[in-house]
């Protein structure tokens, strides 16, 4: 009895927040290692099947670094990485295609369907129209160029509007398409954020394989459980924020000055990790808040 009473006060718990954000658009970035354990990727597809199947309109934006990079070592290609993103040639963008296109992809919309959940992918380039990265390098002042490497500066949402619509879980690849016409790869967490600002979501949800910010990376306790945009640049000076964390970061910020609700980075390895953030009181990871 005192089992289903538990259960019971979980659901009355979660209630005020499943009225509250019904018919919400929650824009998540699946990714990680998070997206290579089955019991993790079980969890994540658990959770957005319940968002899904409670009112919420979740489109899920995934990524697939370490597929690509074994279908990489499958070719016989070198994996190469230039300031935490993958340079992509002629070769490496064939791979990343048939990858995230054959692999990836399918099987995330599959193992959704199974769950009940209604799914759908959709190609990243018909969606992100992207410019070619390049940078500058600050101690040389060299060129930097990663090869297809796009970042978005348009976003045709018509299509994932009309899967919302219809209550369909709308799966997006981190593809992007060029003005050149050619295909390009794109960060993920910056193709959530893009996405997020296009469908102005109320919830941008980033999963990955860390807690959330941490002051310090080596203790779990130092969790930032909120974090305000006003201190990034602060904590960005200070190397708080860094590597992974700068474009999950960055995409957040900008999501929310272009009118997202909230930003929320939660570990994909939690057991249902993503309900706990949003549908409990106390949460389990770092949310970004405009303020």
């Amino acid at each position: 009895m005192k089992t289903a009473m538990d259960k019971a006060a979980v659901l009355i718990e979660a209630l005020p927040y499943i009225q509250e954000f019904r018919d919400a658009v929650v824009v998540i970035k699946f990714g990680g290692s998070a997206m290579e354990d089955p019991v993790h990727v079980d969890s994540v597809l658990a959770d957005i099947t319940f968002m899904s199947c409670v009112g919420m309109r979740p489109v899920v934006v995934h990524g697939g670094c370490k597929a690509i990079s074994r279908g990489m070592r499958r070719e016989g290609i070198e994996s190469r990485f230039l300031h935490g993103l993958r340079v992509t040639c002629e070769r490496t963008i064939r791979v990343v295609e048939d990858v995230i296109r054959g692999e990836v992809n399918p099987r995330i919309v599959d193992s959704l369907t199974q769950r009940g959940a209604r799914a759908q992918g959709i190609d990243g380039d018909h969606v992100f129209r992207v410019q070619r990265k390049t940078g500058i390098d600050e101690q040389t002042g060299e060129t930097l160029d990663w090869g297809f490497v796009g970042e978005p500066e348009d976003v045709d949402a018509g299509r994932v509007e009309a899967l919302l619509e219809a209550g369909v879980v709308p799966v997006i690849t981190p593809l992007g398409r060029g003005a050149d016409g050619n295909v390009h790869n794109v960060n993920a967490d910056t193709a959530a954020g893009a996405m997020a600002r296009a469908l102005q979501a109320r919830k941008l949800v980033f999963l990955s394989d860390v807690p959330g910010l941490l002051r310090d990376p080596d203790d779990p306790a130092s969790l930032i459980a909120t974090l305000r945009v006003s201190e990034v640049e602060y904590l960005v000076g200070n190397a708080v924020i860094s590597g992974g964390m700068l474009p999950k970061v960055s995409s957040g910020v900008e999501a929310l000055r272009a009118g997202v609700g909230k930003v929320h980075m939660v570990d994909g390895r939690m057991p249902h990790s993503m309900l706990l953030e949003i549908f409990t009181e106390q949460g389990v990871g770092t949310e970004i808040v405009n303020a």
